[in-house]
């Protein structure tokens, strides 16, 4: 048995788990959805179940091992998220279901934010509503007049909408971001994400600093964990993107596990730089089974 890879090293993607170090035990596991579990399609209103992906999260829940979906999409409040998975299929609990601005509304109640503008659909602010925090969005009164600026799914997104931020910004307000990736994986090819976009031309005009709140950011690898009841190093990161998923899992410590249903192919992975690259590339989701916790392997309920 080789020996354990500390947090976070990797020398080579391993072909094959036989003669390979053995990676830290993972007690808990994070997923991405669109090219991971599913594909949507450009409209996010339409999914297709990647094979695997229902007996999977099956086989986990009634394992008890602790599992949550981390998508950088923010269209949709989580439990209505979820709901939508349930729909085809997917068992997936209304609290296992995680977004950007999950992640963000922790964070700015820690820091005290009050008020936020938001730019994206209403979907984009509710988790932050919940959370006490009022949100406001353009047009509205006194939208410059608070304390922080979230960007997030807005395919309408008007030039009003940039100027509101960029006033907001000048008068002092902190830029958030749901999404930092210019791509996401759809069944119809790559789609462009907006809030990349919309945070390029406010930070352009700006020059403000922008607050990353979904995938890769720690922020939201830190909230999954506590989420899951385990520590950084336990989490196992299910994911198809080098630049969003594994990249994360590497800064975090956490261990990456690569599929090839999704942004990356195996020969893809393999050329990834070091900071990229994953722990395993699964041949299938079922291959997800063989890095959970030998304890919970064959639990039943």
């Amino acid at each position: 048995m080789g020996a354990v890879l500390p947090p976070g090293a990797l020398a080579a993607v391993p072909e094959t788990d036989a003669d390979t170090p053995a990676l830290p035990v993972v007690k808990g596991l994070m997923f991405d959805v669109d090219g991971t579990l599913l594909l949507s399609d450009r409209s996010l209103g339409g999914y297709e179940v990647l094979p695997g992906a229902i007996e999977l999260l099956s086989t986990l829940r009634a394992r008890g091992v602790p599992f949550v979906l981390l998508t950088n999409g923010s269209a949709y409040p989580p439990a209505e998220q979820a709901a939508k998975l349930r729909h085809v299929g997917l068992p997936v609990e209304d609290e296992q279901m995680l977004t950007p601005s999950s992640v963000t509304a922790d964070y700015m109640s820690r820091r005290q934010i009050k008020r936020a503008l938001v730019l994206g659909v209403r979907g984009v602010g509710h988790a932050l509503a919940e959370a006490g925090i009022a949100t406001v969005y353009t047009g509205e009164p006194d939208a410059t007049e608070v304390d922080a600026v979230y960007v997030g799914w807005h395919p309408e997104c008007a030039m009003k909408d940039i100027e509101t931020a960029c006033h907001a910004v000048w008068a002092g307000a902190k830029l958030y971001v749901a999404s930092d990736v210019p791509f996401f994986i759809t069944k119809h090819g790559r789609t462009i994400g907006y809030s990349f976009t919309i945070t390029g031309a406010i930070r352009r005009l700006t020059k403000a600093r922008a607050i990353l709140t979904g995938k890769p950011s720690l922020h939201a690898l830190r909230f999954v964990a506590k989420r899951l009841g385990v520590r950084l190093h336990e989490v196992g990161v299910v994911g198809d993107d080098p630049i969003v998923d594994t990249l994360m899992a590497q800064r975090g410590g956490a261990t990456a596990l690569a599929v090839t249903t999704g942004m990356t192919k195996r020969e893809d992975w393999l050329r990834q730089p070091p900071n990229r690259r994953p722990h395993r590339v699964l041949g299938s989701l079922h291959d997800v089974l063989r890095h959970i916790e030998p304890s919970q392997r064959e639990r039943r309920p």
